[in-house]
């Protein structure tokens, strides 16, 4: 049986990839905008702090992002192994 157009995108490593990207960047980026509000209008930080906590936060996602994307390709590895 040929497998839909759709198991086909589903199966394809990129597009998973793009999906877990897109996933991680939605969530990080509602915390991120929170904390920014939260900065601008209860603390009362100048705007300089504000930008420069979107531009540090931007810096980590990056990161972290690698982080999440090595420790899945790692286990990933060790499975195709075994």
């Amino acid at each position: 049986m040929e497998a839909s157009k759709f198991q086909q995108l589903l199966a394809n490593p990129l597009f998973r990839s793009f999906i877990v990207f897109s996933i991680f960047r939605a969530f990080y980026g509602v915390g991120i905008l929170a904390v920014t509000y939260f900065l601008s209008t209860s603390a009362e930080a100048p705007l300089p702090v504000s930008i420069g906590f979107l531009l540090l936060s931007m810096l980590f996602s990056r990161w972290l992002f690698k982080q999440i994307k090595g420790r899945k390709s790692s286990i990933d590895t060790s499975q195709s192994v075994e």
